[in-house]
């Protein structure tokens, strides 16, 4: 995982790309020297506001300069822990310092959650986003945490109109059940 704030795109992002997967293809080379089989998962995004929290209208509304989010990767499975410092430690010198700082391996657990599959470009998200929420509302849940999305497509290769996001957000689940 590493740590960033700002609109969603260009250097801010690349910057943070050599940290994240220098971490996630070292482990996985250093697993298959090993036999042990493994795959990169997809860079996924956590979204919030300076506030701590993920108020929809403001993040779809577009106020950018507000935003914090978290890039990560889903590290292959059977590392060991000496595996892991070490791919962390060399792609901690691939980034600027205070990007270094915030390069770190943790487990996540969002818990019960409510997913869509987006296709398009990121910019035309909301009717999706909106849909989601809507679902959401209509199971009787209701939205905690962080927006996530896994971007399962690389928008240097696709075309923005076949570009594939899961739209992800936990979920608090309410009395009801459908």
């Amino acid at each position: 995982m590493v740590d960033g704030s700002g609109p969603p795109a260009g250097e801010a992002f690349e910057a943070r790309m050599p940290g994240l997967y220098g971490t996630a293809y070292g482990l996985r080379f250093a697993l298959k020297r090993r036999g042990v089989p493994g795959k990169v998962g997809p860079l996924e995004g956590l979204w919030w506001q300076v506030e701590g929290v993920t108020d929809l209208e403001a993040i779809l509304a577009g106020d950018r300069a507000a935003w914090r989010w978290t890039l990560l990767i889903v590290l292959p499975h059977g590392a060991r822990d000496r595996e892991i410092d070490e791919q962390l430690a060399a792609a901690r010198t691939k980034v600027a310092p205070e990007i270094a700082s915030t390069l770190r391996v943790e487990r996540f657990d969002e818990g019960d959650v409510a997913q869509v599959l987006h296709v398009g470009s990121y910019a035309e998200e909301r009717p999706s986003i909106e849909r989601l929420h809507a679902g959401i509302a209509a199971a009787g849940s209701r939205p905690r945490g962080r927006h996530h999305e896994l971007y399962l497509g690389d928008p240097r290769r696709s075309a923005p109109e076949r570009l594939r996001t899961v739209l992800r957000h936990p979920i608090e689940r309410g009395t009801s059940r459908r």
